[in-house]
């Protein structure tokens, strides 16, 4: 093998493959490598390197490569392993017999290949992340998960690990995740090279490395934390604006309502029906007078009969197909959908956008269908502007949320909130605030949004929520549904963002409406005795908002979430890593969800200190399991003792 070192950057060739080693971020090292003989400069979402300490140098024929704490070691025959100080962090297994086969490589043709890189197991290792999934499980470990968008799907490269270190699969392609226990592999189904960022340190650390090389959310706004108004779907202005005055009357604050889909003339034309909203700006001017913000759903799909279809077509601002017709989801007919990749077709979408919504008075965005959703899930068979679908595919959530981004700061706008069903690793610095989908309203799937949130989290993705009561199958007048979402509204307060939607039992097909709308889905639609226990926990989030908005503005800085696991602020206590089903709410809060149908006492796990249950106050002692009671007006909360925020309570 040859090697070279130019400016502590290791190149270096063997037969059949050549790659770099660099460090990118103190305590970051960057591994590059290809069958090609020529390596892929593209960063997909890393932002430029930045001056940091490293050294590289050989001893033998090993070679080294050393920043902060990390240090890299590349044997002779191509293999590299990662160290913390003397612990070893993550090795490569070989493939084959005698310690050949590091790194697989099948062509594919056009420069691109089918990836694999595999990594010896750990048994005592556990791993957090990878987005967001239907599964009811917190460490990955003894996982396979596919690198693919889908509706509930939201497909993150990257995990951290118990051991000490945050590994970042650096390509957008589709392919799978392996945390096995007998390798962890990383594969990709279509990539120019192998391209992965080994992160070393504490949970809090890799956070914040994490958010400085994919970039850090925006400071959230203060309306955005307070209680978010939705449901599938409000028909027109008038329903709009009495749901507003209806709540105002009752005395709930509510910061902002949303408009569902299909207000539309059409798919594709982003433009309110006149039919059914004859005047956009006076209703948007009368819930400004009554201190609520209005988002409007946009989908990406578009079909010949929208007035932007032809122009889009024309100039390349569709997904196209490698065969077969460019219609790839059928809703109403079959529907064809927009390529963000390309940054045309993003000005001109968000031009629609803002003349036709903006400027109306809708102050943000709804950006469903995210993924984007095709049907069949042939990603192969997808071409976007910045490369086939299998390449670059999971992207189309981040230029996505860039649309409204960028077209919101040309206007002079900082307050950028989009809410989107995917995102993908630094979709954060958009103001992307992602939502788990169309998820059931069951016990069980409240359960699995618990650890779902808490992988999202380390995700570098601190503005993350749930359909409150889950999407669909609830039935507003069952006590199975009335029961579950107070509980899912206790899990609401302790959320990023406190969002009630969903398409509830009781779908109106009676008349000539455009898409039926689903039962009702206000506080005072889930019966008499659950209106004032709903109340109450809609005023307590408005009482921590001041809370939440300092814990919202370390995210920002630091890249420290505001949802986090256990063991980000106690990295030292076993437990932690093993308890999913809690979590911290900032640093203060520690909050234990109640997630199974008629139960009202739980155990929770109390870390190093002294706990204060805020609901009577009584004072605990730390290192334990406690067994706490909580009938359904009641949550299990802790605070620190001595912080500020028991004082809310």
């Amino acid at each position: 093998m040859e090697i070279s070192i130019v400016n502590n950057m290791i190149h270096f060739m063997r037969e059949g493959e050549i790659g770099t080693i660099s460090a990118i971020k103190e305590g970051c090292i960057r591994f590059k490598a290809t069958a090609s003989m020529k390596l892929s400069d593209e960063n997909w979402t890393l932002l430029p390197d930045t001056d940091c300490n490293a050294h590289a140098w050989q001893e033998g024929n090993v070679t080294f490569l050393q920043t902060g704490n990390l240090k890299l070691r590349m044997e002779e025959n191509g293999s590299v392993s990662y160290w913390s100080k003397d612990k070893l962090l993550i090795r490569e297994q070989p493939e084959q017999t005698f310690g050949f086969g590091y790194r697989n490589y099948r062509s594919i043709g056009s420069g691109l290949w089918k990836i694999r890189v595999t990594f010896e197991a750990n048994e005592q290792e556990q791993f957090y992340g990878l987005g967001h999934e239907r599964m009811n499980v917190f460490s990955k470990k003894g996982c396979t998960v596919d690198l693919r968008h889908l509706n509930t799907k939201c497909s993150m490269p990257y995990v951290y690990s118990s051991l000490g270190y945050g590994f970042l699969w650096n390509l957008p392609s589709t392919g799978t995740a392996e945390l096995a226990n007998n390798r962890t592999r990383w594969s990709s189904d279509s990539a120019k090279c192998v391209d992965y960022v080994v992160i070393e340190g504490s949970p809090k650390e890799v956070c914040k490395k994490l958010t400085d090389l994919t970039g850090h959310a925006p400071l959230m706004p203060e309306w955005a934390l307070g209680f978010w108004q939705c449901k599938l779907r409000y028909e027109n202005q008038e329903q709009i604006l009495e749901v507003a005055r209806k709540y105002k009357e009752l005395g709930v604050p509510i910061s902002v309502i949303i408009i569902d889909y299909f207000h539309w003339t059409e798919q594709g034309d982003y433009r309110f029906d006149p039919k059914y909203w004859p005047n956009p700006k006076e209703m948007a001017d009368k819930l400004h007078e009554m201190g609520i913000k209005l988002m409007v759903s946009m989908w990406p799909t578009i079909n010949e009969h929208s007035e932007n279809y032809q122009y889009m077509l024309q100039h390349n601002m569709l997904l196209r197909t490698v065969s077969g017709s460019n219609r790839v989801f059928d809703f109403y007919g079959p529907q064809a959908e927009i390529d963000p990749s390309n940054p045309q077709a993003r000005e001109y979408i968000w031009n629609r956008l803002k003349e036709n919504y903006i400027d109306n008075g809708v102050d943000q965005m709804w950006f469903d269908e995210a993924e984007p959703e095709i049907h069949p899930e042939h990603f192969d068979n997808i071409l976007m502007y910045a490369g086939r679908g299998d390449e670059v595919g999971l992207m189309y959530p981040y230029f996505y949320s860039q649309l409204v981004y960028d077209g919101m700061k040309k206007m002079g706008r900082d307050d950028v909130v989009t809410l989107s069903r995917c995102a993908y690793l630094g979709a954060q610095k958009f103001g992307t605030v992602v939502w788990s989908g169309d998820i059931r309203s069951s016990f069980e799937s409240l359960t699995e949004q618990i650890k779902s949130g808490l992988n999202m989290a380390m995700c570098g993705i601190p503005w993350w929520n749930t359909d409150i009561g889950g999407f669909y199958g609830g039935n507003i007048e069952s006590d199975y549904f009335r029961e579950l979402i107070v509980r899912w509204f206790q899990y609401g307060v302790f959320c990023p963002v406190m969002r009630l939607h969903g398409s509830r039992d009781g779908h109106d097909r009676s008349r000539d409406i455009k898409e039926p709308t689903g039962g009702d889905n206000e506080i005072w639609s889930f019966g008499e005795k659950n209106l004032p226990i709903l109340s109450e926990l809609i005023a307590l989030r408005y009482r921590l908002i001041p809370y939440i908005k300092e814990q919202m503005d370390i995210a920002s800085n630091e890249g420290i979430p505001v949802m986090r696991p256990m063991f980000l602020n106690y990295p030292k206590d076993e437990v932690c890593y093993q308890t999913g089903d809690q979590y911290f709410f900032g640093e203060d809060i520690l909050f234990a969800p109640i997630s199974v149908q008629g139960q009202t006492q739980r155990k929770v796990y109390l870390p190093e200190g002294i706990w204060i249950l805020t609901k009577d106050k009584t004072r605990y002692e730390g290192n334990t399991w406690v067994t706490i009671s909580a009938e359904i007006h009641e949550f299990i909360a802790f605070v620190k003792d001595g912080a500020k925020v028991l004082e809310v309570f």
